[in-house]
């Protein structure tokens, strides 16, 4: 786990919700029990100022790290997305994105793909919903696009092209069965950095599948489809170990501010 990764994990699952800001202190306590050290936290804090994902700000507790807007919305979203929550029905009609240029790079490929795009072609790409923040991501690239929707008389035959299910299906039974022992390991004995531990674990390997699954109505998924059982398995652990993660975090918080009172720091 890179420590840039866990930081957008930290943020966007325990701190969005505490004021979206916290001290340098707690983000190295915090990131402490996944095996990541004080020097690689402190690094990527920086390169996450310098993109524009988080701002300084002194706090009471001593020197911290604020969510900037623009990580505050990219974080609401991949949380909606994570919990699936706010999605409405499919109107059966497809986004259709026509690039006009060479194709895009990595990087930006990526990135549709994490806003739910499947390239049909080069040049050709489709999303079962439109994303709000396709205008502004092509931008960014540079590329020039025509944009359309369409309905399409097999979707099913659509979606096979610009996606590979049968690889995201696996990719699912893969997670839970890498993370079923992590999580089981965490019983009524164990501490509560450890469910934090185990269950950071489980988000963070939950969350890639943004970046892979588009999240596709279920008319246009195939019959036993493994994401909806790996949801269940993500739900059940995530809530069941979220009591104890979130005592971790706030004794995390707490021990920070009283180490700045009396003038020690992680930092």
């Amino acid at each position: 786990m890179q420590a840039r990764s866990a930081l957008f994990d930290l943020y966007g699952d325990y701190l969005r919700a505490r004021g979206s800001r916290a001290p340098v202190a707690a983000l190295v306590r915090l990131l402490a029990p996944l095996d990541i050290a004080a020097p690689a936290v402190r690094t990527a804090v920086s390169r996450m100022v310098r993109q524009g994902w988080l701002h300084p700000l002194r706090l009471a507790s001593g020197p911290g790290y604020l969510l900037t807007p623009k990580a505050a919305r990219r974080l609401d979203d991949a949380a909606s997305r994570v919990y699936r929550t706010g999605r409405g029905g499919w109107d059966g009609r497809f986004d259709m994105i026509l690039l006009h240029d060479p194709p895009l790079a990595r990087r930006d490929a990526a990135r549709l793909s994490y806003l739910g795009y499947g390239p049909l072609s080069d040049q050709v790409w489709v999303a079962a919903r439109a994303s709000d923040e396709l205008e502004a991501t092509l931008a960014e690239a540079g590329a020039g696009y025509e944009r359309f929707s369409a309905s399409h008389t097999s979707g099913s035959d659509l979606v096979r092209r610009a996606w590979d299910l049968g690889q995201i299906g696996r990719s699912y039974q893969e997670f839970m069965e890498s993370l079923q022992p992590v999580v089981k390991a965490v019983t009524a004995r164990s501490s509560d950095e450890e469910a934090y531990a185990a269950r950071f674990q489980l988000v963070h390997a939950w969350r890639s599948f943004l970046f892979q699954d588009p999240q596709l109505p279920s008319s246009l998924l195939p019959p036993g489809w493994p994401g909806v059982r790996a949801a269940g398995f993500f739900d059940k652990h995530a809530s069941r170990l979220r009591p104890a993660a979130d005592r971790y975090v706030e004794r995390c918080l707490q021990s920070a501010t009283r180490g700045a009172r009396m003038g020690f720091s992680d930092t």
